[in-house]
């Protein structure tokens, strides 16, 4: 048999983030290559949704990997003029990078839904807690599974301990993602490069391996993608790379599952207002953090959640699949 090495505990894999943030913010700290920028102003922003979103953004930079309780405004996750209907009802869904973001969104409106729902998360124990506390608040059960993607048992003891807990297993969003800005492709070296590429390509490949044999015709993968894998990222060069290749990985899983009745797509945000961007930009890019797109200003992350639960729902998309969904806050994202 080849080989394996050990697989990388998680702190192991937390303290290579954070050197490799560590490296940019040096880098960043050094360069003085913002002034003349464009300034965006203070256009007005778009509000077209149920409520009134925040446009101003604190100017902040939190270290890897990003805690949402440390965000100094709370991320909108929790939808409440979202109104459920029993779309999931009966369903076990399993959310990587599900403590908070985009993934917290996404599983209390499963919950909203029906669904009983697991939370993969990293490191972050004080923002799963709290995930779990808004999914237990919505009536169904949650299940907190701490790890790394990058590792390939720790993926299939994610699902099975899913199954055993639940049940079964009907929706996998793939939402886990590790992402630095870089001024110059000679900043990327090969650590950083294959941090990104294992944790966001690997990972979701591992993650839909392992859950394959528990899903049945009716059931899903959701794939986070991102408008930088439709447009690219000058300073995203690795992490757009990524993001491209699960577009691409979700239309050709989706083809090939179709046989066995198992829908794929994925869904690709232009900028949403999580942890994930505070612990990878300067604060300062950060306090204008979506204000060039359309709506000028960022998405909250219940502007997203919608989105999943509408791929997730065989009511709702159960003749939908491979298709990249972009909610990014401007026309013409494809």
């Amino acid at each position: 048999m080849p080989h394996r090495a050990p697989p990388t505990p998680p702190s192991q894999t937390l303290a290579t983030q954070r050197e490799i943030q560590d490296e940019q913010d040096r880098r960043d700290a050094k360069a003085d290559d913002r002034q003349g920028q464009e300034d965006p102003g203070e256009q007005k922003a778009v509000q077209a949704g149920a409520r009134e979103q925040p446009q101003k953004l604190p100017a902040q930079h939190l270290p890897k990997p990003g805690r949402e309780a440390d965000l100094r405004l709370a991320p909108r996750f929790e939808a409440p003029d979202y109104r459920g209907s029993g779309k999931l009802d009966g369903f076990a869904a399993l959310i990587t990078g599900g403590d908070s973001g985009i993934g917290r969104a996404v599983a209390v409106l499963f919950a909203r839904e029906g669904a009983d729902v697991a939370v993969a998360y990293h490191s972050s124990e004080e923002d799963a807690q709290d995930t779990r506390r808004h999914v237990e608040k919505e009536g169904r059960r949650c299940l907190l599974l701490q790890g790394d993607v990058k590792d390939d048992a720790w993926c299939r003891e994610a699902v099975r301990r899913t199954v055993d807990t639940f049940g079964r297993l009907d929706v996998l969003v793939n939402n886990a993602a590790f992402q630095e800005h870089a001024d110059s492709l000679e900043d990327i070296d090969d650590r950083r490069l294959m941090e990104t590429l294992d944790t966001n390509v690997g990972g979701y490949f591992r993650m839909a391996r392992a859950a394959l044999p528990h899903l049945k015709p009716g059931a899903s993968i959701i794939n986070t993608g991102s408008v930088v894998g439709l447009q690219g990222s000058e300073k995203l060069l690795d992490y757009s790379a990524t993001k491209g290749a699960i577009h691409a990985f979700t239309k050709s899983l989706a083809r090939n599952l179709l046989p066995r009745g198992i829908r794929v797509n994925a869904v690709a945000p232009g900028p949403v207002w999580t942890p994930l961007n505070p612990a990878d930009k300067p604060a300062e890019d950060v306090a204008t953090f979506g204000q060039s797109t359309d709506f000028h200003r960022a998405a909250q992350p219940e502007e997203l959640s919608p989105a999943f639960v509408f791929l997730a729902a065989p009511v709702c998309a159960g003749y939908i699949t491979g298709i990249v969904l972009p909610v990014t806050g401007s026309v013409g994202a494809i």
